[in-house]
């Protein structure tokens, strides 16, 4: 492989990641991502040690231990465009060598969990629940600009899924799925079901407020899809561009999602920090036990 260029890796004037601001030594083998700058803080309160804080743009990193479990907490901001550059920035800082900026000679693949809120899109599941996605369908694009590998089940899932869409409807859909190892270490004993990836908030998710949505069924559909058994259980705004890019780079990821919104019920949860705060330590000593 040829050195990777100055303008396809930047890196800054101190040789760290160019949006990231950070040096290989900063990640550990287990990240936890997610959105909002301000859940790093309510995570790493709960470390016995922070050996560093750094921050850049909306990704903030804090980095630690509780034990002997060193873990990298980062916020990613919304979306799966800031999924594209955490990714791919996290894959380089652990697998390129900034110096000959060639890819290492053994590879590390990283433990990569997302702990984000979402809405439920079944009656079924309750507001304050936790749900991990076994996979995920992008709404997006980013994963048109990767190769991928899909499995039968994803490929026939995927098909199921398509059939559903109207022909009016100008989406193209992608899938990609959690680590089973991680499914099977942290969530063997939590729900789980396919997420919709939306990319955004309002009517990429059946919301109408003021501009009109050209998809009113979009929910309906979503609600409805079933294939072998398997449904959709919710929405959020980056699943399936963590699990896709993971994929394609040779990392482990895996996302759990605090139902914070019911949308068929429309009922919102009365104490949403709480909640979180609840599950964010569940989380952490599973996390810190089970790899």
């Amino acid at each position: 492989m040829d050195s990777i260029s100055e303008t396809d890796l930047i890196l800054n004037t101190d040789g760290s990641a160019y949006h990231l601001n950070l040096l290989p030594r900063d990640v550990a083998d287990t990240v936890i991502t997610v959105g909002d700058q301000d859940r790093v803080g309510e995570i790493t309160q709960y470390f016995d040690h922070i050996e560093l804080k750094k921050g850049k743009r909306e990704f903030i990193t804090h980095t630690g231990t509780i034990g002997n479990k060193r873990l990298t907490v980062i916020s990613t901001g919304i979306g799966t465009d800031n999924i594209d550059i955490v990714l791919n920035e996290l894959d380089a800082l652990v697998n390129i060598d900034f110096k000959t900026r060639l890819p290492n000679p053994t590879l590390r693949s990283l433990n990569i969990i997302r702990i984000g809120t979402s809405g439920a899109v079944q009656a079924d599941i309750p507001v304050d629940s936790l749900l991990a996605s076994s996979a995920a369908f992008g709404l997006d694009a980013l994963m048109h600009y990767y190769q991928q590998t899909l499995s039968v089940n994803e490929t026939e899932l995927l098909a199921a899924f398509k059939s559903i869409l109207p022909a009016g409807y100008d989406l193209s859909p992608y899938i990609a799925s959690a680590n089973d190892e991680l499914l099977a270490k942290l969530a063997k004993d939590i729900p789980q079901g396919i997420t919709i990836t939306a990319p955004g908030f309002y009517a990429p998710q059946g919301r109408q407020v003021r501009a009109m949505n050209i998809m009113p069924h979009l929910m309906q559909m979503v609600q409805n899809f079933s294939f072998n058994g398997q449904r959709i259980t919710n929405l959020e705004m980056e699943t399936a561009g963590i699990y896709g890019l993971a994929a394609a780079l040779g990392h482990k990821a895996i996302s759990f999602n605090v139902i914070l919104a019911n949308r068929v019920t429309q009922t919102f949860s009365s104490q949403p920090a709480k909640i979180m705060d609840t599950f964010i330590k569940k989380l952490l000593n599973r996390i810190t036990t089970g790899l």
